[in-house]
């Protein structure tokens, strides 16, 4: 059974903060927060049994105001990259917040990273709530958000999203918790190069020098994407491949071979501490992230570490990116008076 214990953490513009530790009975805690429903830390077990950090963030609210990188940050309206910061719907043209270049990134100025959310504590974790009003960061419809973290006694993170609009509008929300399954916390030194993923997509939408999908599908086979079997996440980090070379790294949308059916997409593990975490969605694409670009102000992260190049992964669910602009792509308008709903699942064990 899992408990939840909620205790302040700072405030905002004069409102307070909570945080809310989910704690089950084998003892892993998922620590959670109302401020940009953030994911704040994740104590998951190793194969000698010992609890360990297994996410990047901040001690402080501050920590979390003032840094960069969207860190445990629920992201939305709309989550990745719109091409052009607009968007035509309905016959209306809508512009948006240009805050990556010439293009909308990750809902705006002021996106759903950096609202206050309201919590309330349910059976098994907590339940966050959001409006975004109309013409918030130039999107249209008033939009009604529920996200809410569960943590089960089999060491499963549940994000359970819902929403609903008055008017159509793009939606697609995820998540960017970033991961390290070294596990050290403050006192680790170890980045990601060595641990492993494994992904069920057999595609990805290849991007500009931008990092925005040109349209196409690009076969992973033969290529640094292949991760339908087990790699080294720094085997081929560094390749002499041009969509490497445009994302620093990967970071890059891959096409589950799955769909839209709830399934299991991504398998990653940490040998040396046993650690493996298995993600299942129901979103048709999942963006790998290996910290390309990682910012963090000397000794300002938790425990006073300074985030580096490569410290950590995200593995964002989501609806393939800049899908409005591509028809191809599987849809990210929610219709006025329909409902969205995404599950995406964190599960942790051992090796």
């Amino acid at each position: 059974m899992t408990t939840v214990a909620k205790k302040s953490f700072g405030a905002v513009g004069g409102k307070e903060i909570s945080a809310y530790t989910l704690k089950n009975d084998s003892g892993m805690t998922v620590t959670v927060c109302d401020y940009g429903c953030l994911v704040l830390s994740i104590l998951a077990p190793d194969k000698n049994g010992s609890f360990g950090e297994v996410t990047l963030g901040y001690d402080t609210i501050e920590g979390y105001i003032n840094g960069e990188g969207y860190f445990g940050a629920a992201i939305g309206r709309v989550g990745n990259r719109t091409k052009g910061a607009e968007f035509e719907l309905n016959g209306k043209r809508y512009s948006l917040y240009k805050n990556d270049g010439n293009n909308h990134l990750h809902g705006g100025k002021i996106g759903f990273d950096s609202r206050i959310w309201t919590g309330e504590i349910v059976d098994g974790g907590v339940r966050f709530t959001y409006l975004s009003p109309d013409g918030e960061e130039g999107y249209p419809g008033n939009l009604s958000v529920a996200i809410t973290y569960t943590l089960t006694d089999k060491n499963e993170f549940i994000l359970d999203y819902a929403a609903t609009s008055d008017a159509d509008t793009p939606v697609n929300l995820t998540n960017h918790s970033y991961f390290n399954l070294a596990g050290g916390g403050a006192d680790s030194s170890a980045n990601i190069l060595s641990q492993e993923l494994r992904i069920a997509a057999s595609y990805i939408t290849p991007v500009d020098n931008e990092l925005i999908p040109t349209g196409e599908l690009m076969p992973v086979e033969g290529t640094p994407f292949d991760f339908r079997e087990f790699h080294a996440i720094g085997e081929r980090i560094r390749a002499d491949h041009e969509q490497i070379q445009y994302g620093g790294g990967y970071d890059h949308n891959f096409v589950l071979d799955s769909g839209r059916e709830f399934a299991l997409s991504c398998e990653a593990r940490c040998t040396e501490t046993g650690r493996l975490m298995r993600v299942y969605t129901d979103q048709p694409g999942i963006q790998l992230y290996t910290g390309n670009m990682i910012k963090c102000a000397e000794g300002a992260g938790r425990g006073g570490r300074t985030y580096q190049l490569n410290d950590a992964f995200c593995l964002e669910t989501q609806v393939h990116p800049d899908a409005i602009h591509n028809p191809q792509f599987p849809s990210a308008l929610l219709k006025a008076g329909e409902r969205y709903t995404h599950r995406t699942v964190y599960e942790f064990s051992v090796l």
